[in-house]
C-alpha cells in the first residue's frame, strides 16, 4: 500500500496536533518486525495519528524504518526527530449495527408559555422528556401509548 501524500500545511497541522502525544509503540533491538507493524497498524486504527520511538542510534535504519513503515501502513510520514516517528493515517468509519428495537433517548425540551395578556415575556420552562414520552400542545407530558397490533394479523388462518 502506498504511503499517502500530504500538502506541507496539512503536515505542520499534524506535527502541532503531535506535539504532546506519548509514543504508543516501541521499536526494540529487533528492528521492524511483524508483531511491531501489526501493533502499529491497530494503533493506528485507533487513534489516526501516532508517535513511534525507536530505541537504535542509527540514524540511516531508523529513516529506512519510517519510510517502510509509512509503505507498509498505508500512512503519511509526518515527522522523524531524534528517535521518534510520527505517522498519520485517517481513522476508518466504526460500523455500528442499527437496532430496530431502539427508541430516542431523554431530551430537554424548552416549553414557553404565553400570558393572556399581550404585553408580558412567554413563561420559558424546560422539561425532561423521556423516550416512551411525549409533550402536548400544551406542554405538558404525557406517557406514550404501545403500539396497538392489529387483531387480524395476530390470528392463524
Amino acid at each position: 500500500m502506498p504511503q499517502i501524500q500530504l500538502t506541507p500545511a496539512e503536515r505542520k497541522a499534524h506535527r502541532s496536533e503531535a506535539h504532546h502525544l506519548d509514543p504508543v509503540v516501541m521499536i526494540g533491538g529487533d528492528g521492524l518486525t511483524a508483531t511491531v507493524v501489526r501493533e502499529a497498524d491497530a494503533a493506528l486504527n485507533a487513534h489516526g495519528l501516532i508517535k513511534i520511538r525507536v530505541h537504535g542510534d542509527d540514524r540511516d535504519a531508523r529513516e529506512a524504518m519510517f519510510q517502510q513503515l509509512a509503505d507498509t501502513l498505508g500512512a503519511a510520514p509526518i515527522q522523524h526527530i531524534g528517535k521518534l516517528l510520527v505517522l498519520w493515517r485517517p481513522k476508518p468509519p466504526k460500523a455500528r449495527a442499527e437496532d430496530a428495537d431502539r427508541r430516542p433517548g431523554p431530551r430537554d425540551v424548552k416549553v414557553l408559555k404565553y400570558s393572556k395578556r399581550g404585553g408580558q415575556r412567554p413563561e420559558v420552562r424546560v422539561v425532561h422528556v423521556l423516550g416512551n414520552q411525549r409533550l402536548t400542545p400544551g406542554g405538558k407530558v404525557k406517557k406514550a401509548q404501545p403500539r396497538q397490533k392489529s387483531v387480524k394479523r395476530s390470528r392463524p388462518d
